[in-house]
C-alpha cells in the first residue's frame, strides 16, 4: 500500500588566522560581488528576451540555504519562525546566522574535501585519509583561515615521502601535529609526483591536466612534457630514494629534487609552471614552496578563477565554466566577465569564503523560485531560475535525521546512526554534476524498505511522527500539513492537502488513522523531492 501510495506523490514538484576584517568593510566587499552578480545576469537576461522566475517563497528559500550552508534542511520551528518573522532583511540575517553555526564549517570542509579529495568518497581502501583531512578544513574554516592559506598550508607541509599509512592516536599530553591530516592529501596520490601533480591541476587550478600524462592530449593544449613538468614539483616525495632539499649543499646539483624522467624515456624535465615559467632556484626553497607561491599569488591566471567557479557551482548547481576542472580555451564560461568580476571578489576579499558566500547568497539569481514559470527559463546556465541539485549523502542522511529527530535518537544509539551514516554514502555517492543527479533502484529499495526508514515511520519507534499524531489540537488536516514541513519544508498543495487528509480519515487499507498518517510520512520521505535542493 506505500508503495501505492508513492505513486500518489510522483508529481511533487522537483524544480536546484588572520587579521578579522571590520564588519562595513566585509559588507561593502560582500555587496561589491551581489552587485557584479545581478548587473551581469540582468544584462544577458535582457540581452536574450530571459524572463526571470518569480522570488522563492521564505519557505523554499530557508530550506535551500540550511541546505548549503549547513548541510540540512531545516526543521518545522526554524522554516516556521522564519516565515512568521517580518523584519526587514530577514533572509540577510539568517544567513548570517548560520554562517556562525559550527555546521557551516562541517559543511564546508565536506565540499572542499569532495571538490579536492574526490577519490576518497568512493575508494573505500582510502576513504580514512579523505575523513582525516576533512577534519584539519574544518578545523581551519572555523578558525576562518582564508582559503588561500589553507591551499599553502596544504602544498607546504613536511610531508614524510613515500606516504604513512599508520596513523596513531596521540596521547594526552603530546601536542598534535598539524601535518599529520596534512599528509593524508599527499598519502591519497601515494606521494606519487604525477599523481600530486593531477590532483593540484584539477583541484586548485582547475585543469585536468591528467588527460596528457601518456601522450599529448588530441583536444588540449597541454603536452605529456608539461605535465610531467608541472608534476616535477612533486619530485621530492617520490618514494624512490633521492637527496632530499633539506640536505642539499652548495656542490650538490638541485636536480636531484626538481627534475623528473619521463617514464619510458630518457628526457629529463624540470619543474615549469603551467604558464611555462620556473622559479628562480635557490637551496633554501623547496619546490612545492615554489608552487604554494605561484599558485596563491594575485597574478595567477588559473587559482582565483577556479575557486570562484567552484564556489558558483556549489550554490547554483552548474559552474559558468562547466565542468569546472575542464578550464580551456575550448570550453569558455556562459558569463564570462562574471566569472572576472567574481575571481576579483575573492582576491578583492583577501579568500574569505564568507564574504564571497553572503555576496552569491544575496544575489537576486539565487533568491529566485526553482519553478519554471516562462519558457526562457529553460537553460540551466542562463540562472533564470534556480537550478535542482541532487543533495549529496551527508546532506541526505542529515535531512533525514533532521526530519525524523534521529539526531536526538543518536544520543542514544550512536553506533547504530553512525552504522546508518555509512550506509548512506555507500548508496548515495556524491555526483560531480548535481544538476544531473539521478535515483537508482538500489537507492529506491534502501529508502523503502530500509529498517532506518521503516522505524523512523512508524509510531512505535518515532518521536517526531508520535508527536505529530498526538498534538490534541491538531485536525487531520494540520497534521498532513505538518508532515509536510516536517518532510519537504512547505505546505502541501490544496490536491495534495485533500488527498493525503481524505486517506488519513479513512484510516488507510487497515481502517487505522494513526498508521495511515505513518504512511503519508513514509511516501513524502520516499519523494524524488526531498533528495533535491531546490
Amino acid at each position: 500500500m506505500r508503495r501505492i501510495l508513492l505513486t500518489i506523490v510522483a508529481a511533487l514538484v522537483v524544480p536546484g588566522l588572520v587579521a578579522a576584517e571590520s564588519p562595513a568593510d566585509a559588507d561593502a566587499k560582500a555587496r561589491a560581488i551581489t552587485t557584479a552578480i545581478d548587473n551581469a545576469l540582468d544584462a544577458d537576461w535582457a540581452a536574450r528576451s530571459i524572463t526571470p522566475a518569480v522570488v522563492a517563497t521564505d519557505a523554499e528559500f530557508a530550506r535551500r540555504l540550511y541546505l548549503d550552508l549547513i548541510g540540512r534542511i531545516p526543521n518545522v520551528s526554524e522554516v516556521r519562525t522564519f516565515e512568521d518573522d517580518k523584519t526587514a532583511g530577514k533572509r540577510a540575517l539568517l544567513v548570517d546566522k548560520l554562517l556562525k553555526k559550527p555546521g557551516h564549517a562541517t559543511q564546508m570542509a565536506r565540499v572542499l574535501r569532495a571538490a579536492w579529495m574526490p577519490e576518497t568518497l568512493t575508494d573505500i581502501n582510502i576513504q580514512f585519509l579523505g575523513l582525516q583531512y576533512e577534519t584539519w578544513l574544518r578545523k581551519q574554516l572555523i578558525a576562518k583561515t582564508p582559503l588561500d592559506k589553507i591551499v599553502r598550508k596544504t602544498l607546504t607541509a613536511k610531508i614524510q615521502a613515500g606516504g604513512r599509512r599508520n596513523f596513531r592516536q596521540l596521547s594526552a599530553d603530546e601536542p598534535e601535529d598539524e601535518n599529520a591530516p596534512i599528509q593524508a592529501f599527499y598519502d591519497a596520490g601515494q606521494s606519487k609526483p604525477e599523481n600530486l601533480g593531477s590532483t593540484v591541476t584539477r583541484a586548485f587550478l582547475g585543469v585536468k591536466l591528467e588527460c596528457a600524462q601518456c601522450h599529448d592530449h588530441p583536444f588540449a593544449s597541454y603536452t605529456r612534457e608539461q605535465f610531467w613538468e608541472f608534476s616535477a614539483f612533486f619530485g621530492e616525495l617520490n618514494p624512490l630514494p633521492r637527496i632530499r632539499p633539506s640536505f642539499v649543499g652548495p656542490n650538490l646539483p638541485q636536480a636531484e629534487f626538481n627534475t623528473l624522467t619521463i617514464p619510458s624515456s630518457a628526457k629529463v624535465v624540470t619543474a615549469t609552471f603551467l604558464d611555462g615559467t620556473t622559479p628562480k632556484w635557490t637551496e633554501l626553497r623547496t619546490p612545492r614552496l615554489e608552487l604554494a607561491d605561484w599558485i596563491t599569488q594575485e597574478r595567477n591566471p588559473y587559482f582565483a578563477r577556479n575557486m570562484a567557479n567552484r564556489l558558483w557551482q556549489q550554490f547554483f548547481g552548474i559552474g559558468l565554466i562547466d565542468p569546472v576542472d575542464e578550464l580551456s580555451e575550448g570550453n569558455p564560461a556562459s558569463h564570462p566577465e562574471l566569472l572576472a568580476e567574481l575571481a576579483k571578489g575573492l582576491q578583492a576579499a583577501e579568500y574569505d569564503l564568507q564574504i564571497v558566500i553572503r555576496g552569491i547568497v544575496a544575489s537576486r539569481a539565487y533568491n529566485l523560485s526553482s519553478h519554471q514559470s516562462h519558457a526562457s527559463q529553460a537553460e540551466p546556465r542562463r540562472f533564470a531560475r534556480m537550478n535542482s541539485k541532487g543533495l549529496t549523502a551527508n546532506q541526505i542522511f542529515d535531512s533525514f535525521a533532521t526530519a525524523t529527530g534521529l539526531k536526538q535518537l543518536a544520543g542514544r544509539n550512536g553506533a547504530n546512526a553512525q552504522a546508518g551514516r555509512a550506509n548512506f554514502r555507500t548508496l548515495f555517492p556524491d555526483s560531480a554534476r548535481p544538476t544531473e543527479t539521478q535515483t537508482s533502484i538500489l537507492q529506491a529499495l534502501m529508502l523503502m524498505n530500509g529498517k532506518l526508514m521503516a522505524d523512523q515511520t512508524s509510531l512505535d519507534t518515532s518521536e517526531i511522527l508520535a508527536a505529530i499524531a498526538d498534538a490534541p489540537f491538531f485536525d487531520t488536516e494540520q497534521k498532513v500539513e505538518a508532515l509536510f514541513y516536517t518532510a519537504l519544508t512547505r505546505q502541501p498543495t490544496p490536491e495534495e492537502r485533500e488527498k493525503f487528509t481524505s486517506y488519513v480519515d479513512r484510516g488507510g487499507p487497515t481502517g487505522d488513522a494513526t498508521k495511515a498518517l505513518g504512511d503519508v510520512f513514509w511516501v513524502l520521505l520516499n519523494s524524488t523531492e526531498f533528495l533535491f535542493n531546490h
